[in-house]
């Protein structure tokens, strides 16, 4: 993988990681940000996790985003909903993106 052009600003993360799974091996026992499919986002503490990318989360806030059309004006109304679970089990086939907040390089 060519990672010549996404090394900028990350320090010695860009070193370390070869394989895609190099990145979320380093996030175990971090905050994580992971956006899934049918719109929802969930944040917590990553526990564990496999080559699948299934997971086991702790601490998880999961914020589900629904749309609707008012029939009246015809005008799309989100609507966000928040809760909190104290361990969640994901299965990886619907990840579609892991994230970690950023790192200070120092």
């Amino acid at each position: 993988m060519n990672n010549e052009n996404c090394d900028e600003g990350l320090g010695d993360l860009s070193s370390a990681v070869e394989e895609p799974l190099d990145f979320v091996r380093m996030a175990l026992n971090e905050h994580v940000m992971v956006k899934m499919r049918n719109n929802r986002h969930l944040t917590g503490i990553l526990q564990s996790f496999d080559q699948h990318l299934n997971m086991i989360i702790s601490d998880v806030i999961e914020t589900l985003t629904t749309s609707e059309i008012d029939p009246d004006s015809s005008e799309e109304i989100l609507q966000t909903t928040t809760r909190e679970i104290p361990m969640i089990y994901l299965r990886g086939d619907s990840v579609i993106l892991v994230s970690t907040p950023n790192r200070n390089p120092n």
